[in-house]
């Protein structure tokens, strides 16, 4: 038996389904990566953006950056990794989703049962 064939069959009989996301799964959906090639993180530290911090030094810095980023957010669509995690939802019982995103596209894609360990920028 194959791999394929064998996580289809244990598929077939799981109870529950987890789901574990990161950025990547947002890129398609037009939201760049913070590390990647052309990463925010590669041009400037996290700390001197998305912290307390930065933002006592220079608030309206890091509210024109947020901003910025919820508009891009806002604009953006869930993609079809978004809807077929979603849609495993029709299938079992239990899907969870745990994701570093803030994006909230997997709730606009139709999952329910979502752990943001970053929180939601919504």
């Amino acid at each position: 038996m194959n791999f394929s064939d064998h996580f289809i069959s244990k598929l077939k009989t799981a109870k529950n389904i987890l789901f574990f996301t990161g950025a990547g799964i947002s890129a398609e959906s037009g939201i760049a990566t913070f590390r990647g090639k052309d990463g925010l993180w590669n041009k400037l530290k996290p700390e001197e953006l998305a912290s307390f911090d930065a933002f006592l030094k220079n608030p309206d810095m890091v509210w024109e950056w947020y901003q910025h980023r919820r508009q891009i957010l806002h604009e953006s669509k869930p993609n079809k990794a978004h809807l077929a995690i979603a849609e495993f939802e029709k299938l079992f019982n239990d899907v969870t989703v745990v994701t570093q995103n803030i994006d909230n596209l997997h709730r606009r894609a139709g999952s329910n049962t979502i752990y943001e360990l970053h929180g939601n920028i919504e």
